[in-house]
């Protein structure tokens, strides 16, 4: 397990690199969210960001989305791609809503999986983003990153990494830093060429200590043939 001094000097680079630490999703309503999440299966938080104005123009109202047509709803986030199992998703999650929970996002992760299209990520982003609790995120860049660190074991299962950052990562720090992992991995630690080079992590990095993650490897090896 990573020592408490390392995973501190962690998440205080992280704070100073990203001082607001919150999701890149837009959004109004706490069901809103809930929606976009959704939509960024499989799609960047930016075109998802495109995406939603209209759709939420169209469907200003929890209970217009349950009345929607499927079809129609998919009209509007067709970009963002399998937009006929999210639409289904979203309407018949906009209908339990309603039916089950008087129009509110309940607040537990045994509620919120219950619902069309939530997983544990989903669930997570949400009560934390929007409960204020305890939260781990545990989505493509917080699964690659904290296994490079060191922070986890380097599983792929997100049960898994969410499993083992509860056990060294600060509850209250939990939400920030996973929101935070995701834009180091956009713009420093991505998954193809990771910026290992003056990376202000690589001190407390277990892959920058082993020479760097391999895409990076590959990547000076590549400059040095050519010449650069």
């Amino acid at each position: 397990m990573k020592p408490k001094a390392a995973v501190s000097r962690i998440i205080q680079a992280l704070k100073e690199l990203y001082p607001d630490g919150l999701c890149s999703l837009q959004y109004k309503k706490d069901y809103e969210l809930l929606f976009a999440v959704r939509l960024s299966a499989q799609c960047t938080d930016a075109r998802v960001n495109q995406v939603t104005p209209a759709l939420y123009a169209r469907f200003p109202t929890l209970e217009s989305f349950a009345e929607a047509d499927p079809e129609e709803v998919g009209q509007y986030i067709h970009s963002c791609g399998f937009y006929n199992g999210k639409s289904r998703d979203i309407v018949v999650c906009a209908q339990k809503l309603i039916a089950d929970f008087g129009g509110k996002v309940p607040g537990t992760m045994e509620e919120l999986v219950g619902l069309p299209g939530v997983g544990r990520k989903t669930a997570n982003l949400i009560l934390g983003d929007v409960f204020g609790q305890p939260a781990y995120v545990c989505d493509t860049h917080c699964i690659r990153i904290t296994g490079r660190l060191g922070l986890t074991d380097g599983s792929k299962d997100p049960v898994q990494v969410e499993r083992q950052l509860r056990k060294v990562l600060p509850p209250k720090e939990s939400n920030n830093f996973c929101h935070r992992m995701v834009l180091f991995g956009r713009d420093t630690c991505t998954a193809r060429a990771p910026k290992c080079a003056g990376c202000p992590l690589a001190g407390d990095c277990d892959a920058a200590k082993k020479g760097g993650v391999p895409g990076e490897k590959e990547k000076k090896v590549r400059k040095k043939k050519s010449g650069e």
